[in-house]
């Protein structure tokens, strides 16, 4: 989709992952998350000062890289996260692409993810991704 080819080209400095931790995507929210035969997600690194009711489309709260075996970090994706404590679990969901965003209990945040860099065969949308490895 255009909206998503748009936050794609505005990503196009954080397929530095030195620029990307320079510009505030500094704090490791996650380690490399994995789920089978699913597929991964990789390693979340939040802008905590996104975390908040607001999902801007241009500005995703937490960057989402795959972790290379020379140490290297490459760009797969991204999340938006809006904390339970700024939209409450029993509010109606935020919506962001025409996507409604998802519980997660686990980290009490609604969230979507959008792989932008890294195509996934299960979607641009989907949760995991089998092209994805930790």
């Amino acid at each position: 989709p255009q909206d998503v080819q748009q936050l794609r080209t505005s990503l196009a400095a954080y397929s530095s992952f030195t620029l990307a931790k320079n510009a505030g995507y500094n704090t490791a929210i996650t380690d490399c998350m994995s789920n089978g035969d699913e597929g991964a997600m990789g390693v979340h690194y939040a802008n905590t000062s996104l975390l908040d009711a607001v999902a801007d489309e241009t500005h995703p709260e937490a960057l989402i890289y795959e972790p290379g075996t020379n140490g290297e970090m490459s760009l797969v994706g991204v999340e938006f996260i809006v904390p339970f404590t700024a939209v409450s679990r029993t509010s109606p969901a935020p919506t962001l692409f025409g996507q409604t965003f998802s519980p997660n209990d686990v980290f009490g945040v609604w969230a979507l993810h959008v792989w932008t860099h890294r195509s996934n065969p299960n979607g641009t949308f989907a949760t995991w991704n089998p092209r994805v490895h930790c």
